[in-house]
């Protein structure tokens, strides 16, 4: 039996270290300053052999464990893309973890499977994504990709790759500027990464439609088999937005399963002013986008919607007499709409974050830090040590420190990497680099939760404050 008093008061001290951190995670540097083997060391050689207090473990967190925190939820944090929480999110994740439920079926789980189901269906239309689409959660916008692959796999070879192996002529198409998850998905699928066709992309880092529907045709009269085109909405390096409504009517026209990738990027479609990415959804056969990327839904929570479910499911059921239930196929058994079996009950955390912010107030958070994306594009500009790379999108903004006269392309790539090795080794805050076309950039996505303008300001003097 669990000790309750114990129990409870341990619970309670979980609870203010968790509001401590919150109220001063500004405080701690952005990134762990720790060098390799430092936290290992710390660490004792074998497991006790009798437990210890409570009290002292939680006393280790702060001892050994904080220092080798890189803080995902500092507001100075605007490195990658971020894995951003809410404290309505947290809260969810107690309750989710509390209940310890395995949400593969139904059964296991009614609250779960049809809360998912809800919700799914509420960010769908709050989106404004096509009606026809279902959804269902992923862990990362990774996993949901090879699903889709998977899919489209099954799809274009009648449902055979399964049962006798893949055919060694499918061709993926996507653009050098698709995530890196794309290349690994083809080759766990087995498709391979020799037939990935990567198509050239204009001066923005788009998906040139002219060019894909070239490479198709010359697949097909070399009898190759176009399998899946894979575009992207808001690519890592610059947010570039592939062209939805030229590559759905090219893979219609083609007969090809069209998945889009708007792991970061899809969150702005919750504002109307950005739907215009999404022209051309009717016709596309999948999309993902992360919301615990952009709208505070606690990692891991990716967003997964398909056209045609019963070809999801039939490309990942199987049934063993353990599996079988008097409910199949009257409700969602999502064990059978992804790769894995065990599920966690993610659905709890996007309830909770929606009903507390309602769409309203994540649009307002989305307006604010877009806002305060173009206040920093313009402090750059008017401060004229730095040019900004693409156009800036959203809340990402890729700059580099100006070449000077005559400078070669590796001295100027060199200077940048030196100044954001030495910005993050000081630890007020963390940025990450990309590199298009040669070009070494570093990469400003002001997307934090909890971010307000002061923070803004001290990026902009940490950037400025070398010279």
């Amino acid at each position: 039996m669990i000790p309750k008093k114990n129990y409870l008061k341990h619970a309670q001290d979980v609870s203010l270290w968790i509001q401590d951190y919150f109220q001063n995670i500004e405080k701690l540097p952005v990134k762990s300053p720790l060098k390799p083997g430092d936290i290992y060391k710390q660490l004792p050689e074998n497991a006790p052999i009798k437990g210890e207090a409570f009290e002292q473990i939680l006393a280790d967190v702060n001892k050994i464990i904080l220092p080798g925190i890189t803080h995902w939820q500092h507001p100075n944090f605007h490195a990658y893309f971020p894995a951003n929480n809410s404290v309505e999110s947290v809260l969810a994740e107690h309750i989710t973890a509390a209940i310890g439920a395995q949400c593969m079926l139904w059964e296991t789980s009614p609250a779960a499977a049809e809360l998912e189901q809800k919700m799914m269906e509420w960010l769908r239309d709050a989106m404004g994504l096509p009606s026809h689409m279902e959804g269902v959660i992923q862990d990362t916008a990774s996993s949901a990709t090879l699903a889709a692959l998977l899919t489209a796999r099954e799809v274009k070879t009648n449902f055979k790759s399964n049962e006798e192996g893949v055919p060694n002529n499918l061709r993926i198409y996507c653009s050098a500027a698709t995530h890196s998850s794309i290349d690994k998905a083809v080759a766990i699928c087995g498709i391979g990464k020799k037939n990935i066709v990567k198509i050239p992309v204009d001066r923005n880092q788009a998906i040139i439609p002219e060019a894909l529907e070239k490479a198709i045709i010359e697949d097909l009269s070399l009898g190759k088999i176009p399998c899946a085109v894979v575009a992207t909405l808001g690519s890592t390096s610059t947010l570039a937005v592939d062209s939805l409504k030229d590559l759905s009517a090219i893979c219609t026209k083609h007969d090809i399963w069209l998945h889009v990738d708007a792991a970061y990027a899809g969150s702005a479609l919750l504002l109307p002013e950005y739907r215009w990415m999404i022209e051309g959804a009717e016709s596309m056969d999948s999309f993902v986008f992360n919301p615990h990327k952009w709208i505070f839904m606690q990692f891991d929570c990716s967003a997964y919607f398909v056209k045609n479910a019963e070809a999801l499911i039939k490309t990942f059921e199987i049934l063993p007499e353990y599996l079988k239930t008097r409910t199949r196929g009257l409700v969602n058994d999502y064990r059978d709409w992804g790769i894995a079996l065990g599920r966690r009950f993610r659905a709890l955390k996007i309830w909770f974050v929606l009903r507390s912010y309602g769409i309203e107030g994540i649009q307002e958070v989305l307006r604010n830090q877009i806002s305060f994306n173009d206040y920093f594009v313009a402090q750059i500009k008017e401060r004229n040590k730095f040019e900004v790379t693409y156009p800036p999108f959203l809340n990402m903004t890729c700059i580099r420190l100006k070449p000077k006269e005559k400078e070669s392309l590796a001295s100027v790539n060199k200077r940048n990497e030196l100044l954001i090795n030495a910005i993050n080794d000081a630890g007020n805050i963390y940025l990450t680099q990309t590199k298009v076309n040669g070009v070494f950039m570093i990469r400003v996505v002001l997307g934090q939760t909890y971010l307000e303008k002061h923070q803004v300001d001290l990026a902009l003097n940490e950037l400025h404050g070398y010279f």
